[in-house]
């Protein structure tokens, strides 16, 4: 078994293992399992069933997973994104006035667009255009993007009215268990310890029960209903299709999945020669959400963690993709592990991706100021989309104006004029 493994995902030819690769899949199935028991809660929102959901995340969790394994060979995971899911249901619903059929009928065709981009020389056209310094500030914005989400549900950085962030109380037990296991876990993984986020993740439960913030009783029941799932499979609905408002929603989606995606993949995956399956497998996938009665599948960022646990290949996607099958089963089970004992994981990630931030030259400010936009707004705007798109725009603007428009390629023209489109529709 272990050499079939090896010979389908060229294991040797990527310098990894089988043991490897299932610590790398286990560790980023840990630490974006929370999607399985979320997805269903925003989704519910707009009147879609929770348990049915529940049910579409997991098909969606597992057809992505093996799509990026078997079709790309990459180690990256493809889930229902958290900022996907409050844009179906904050955007197509109730910003344009969608049903949350009509929603899943613009999913579905969003996902065509972006197939159509993936299987022509769209996606080649589009890689080999974007500058290097672009594509270094969406690793690093992407890094900080992490970190921010690992302090934030760590309870290090909190709300304020005043402020908008600021320090958490250090005392409170959510951040007092984030900041004990990190100091568990950074020794662990400057060791190279093998699977150090794995036992970080299970230290940091052990300390946040002794510390009163796990909550056990979600162990008492493990029954799970599949009845109600006829009611959002194949439930989309093209009744607006003939209508503006729609094309529109199908318009601002698409350019949000495409290059949140594109971001997401150039800046993490650790073989750039995976991209081109990669991102259709992403676009593949989102076709499938459409299908199945989900909101769109992304990249998980969350897809980091696996990487440094030293995922290379389809072999980590794959081992992730099949523990979601019993996970549904077990949704109790991951309830349990507080968010402060996955933070610290997310905050050491986040610093090995802004590491790329010494690939981007400085010196250059028309090089340096559009990588810096990007890397500020993703965290403070909450959305990678939102940082790829104020780079794209500033980028060519400060080239011209600068005298040295033949450093911009007609792509990169087009990407921000449509970025710049995205805005204005989205203001309308």
């Amino acid at each position: 078994m272990s050499k079939r493994l090896q010979r389908i995902f060229q294991l040797q030819e990527a310098n990894t293992s089988v043991r490897t690769e299932g610590i790398a899949g286990l560790t980023s199935f840990m630490t974006v399992a929370y999607i399985i028991a979320v997805n269903g809660a925003i989704l519910s929102q707009v009147g879609m069933p929770y348990e049915a959901v529940t049910i579409a995340t997991l098909i969606c969790c597992f057809l992505g997973c093996m799509l990026m394994a078997l079709w790309a060979n990459s180690p990256l995971l493809i889930v229902p994104g958290m900022g996907d899911n409050a844009f179906f249901v904050f955007t197509l619903v109730f910003s344009f006035g969608l049903t949350w059929q009509q929603a899943l009928a613009v999913v579905l065709i969003a996902g065509i667009v972006f197939t159509l981009t993936t299987v022509t020389k769209g996606a080649f056209y589009l890689s080999q255009s974007i500058p290097n310094s672009m594509i270094n500030a969406m690793t690093a914005g992407i890094g900080l993007f992490i970190a921010f989400l690992g302090l934030k549900n760590g309870r290090l950085i909190v709300a304020s009215e005043g402020t908008f962030v600021k320090l958490g109380d250090l005392a409170d037990p959510y951040a007092l268990t984030t900041i004990l296991t990190l100091l568990i876990l950074v020794p662990l993984f400057l060791r190279n310890v093998k699977g150090n986020f794995l036992i970080g993740i299970i230290v940091g439960t052990l300390i946040g029960s002794i510390l009163g913030i796990v909550d056990f009783s979600t162990l008492r029941d493990f029954s799970f209903s599949f009845s109600g799932y006829d009611q959002i499979f194949f439930a989309f609905d093209f009744s607006q299709i003939g209508t503006i408002n729609f094309w529109t929603a199908v318009f601002s989606l698409s350019m949000v999945i495409i290059f949140q995606n594109m971001g997401a993949q150039l800046g993490m995956l650790p073989d750039k020669s995976k991209f081109r399956r990669s991102f259709q497998a992403n676009a593949f996938s989102i076709i499938g959400a459409g299908f199945f009665g989900c909101s769109p599948t992304t990249t998980a960022a969350e897809s980091a963690t696996g990487i440094a646990a030293g995922g290379r290949t389809g072999l980590t996607s794959f081992t992730a993709g099949l523990l979601f099958i019993p996970a549904l089963f077990l949704i109790p089970l991951f309830k349990v592990i507080p968010d402060a004992a996955i933070a610290p994981v997310l905050i050491i990630v986040g610093c090995l991706m802004v590491q790329s931030l010494k690939e981007i030259p400085f010196s250059d400010f028309t090089e340096a100021f559009p990588a810096y936009l990007m890397m500020a707004i993703m965290p403070l705007s909450f959305s990678i989309a939102n940082g790829i798109a104020f780079g794209f725009i500033a980028y060519p603007i400060l080239k011209l104006v600068t005298g040295r428009r033949q450093e911009i390629s007609v792509t990169m023209y087009i990407i921000a004029f449509f970025f710049l489109l995205y805005f204005i529709l989205g203001t309308i």
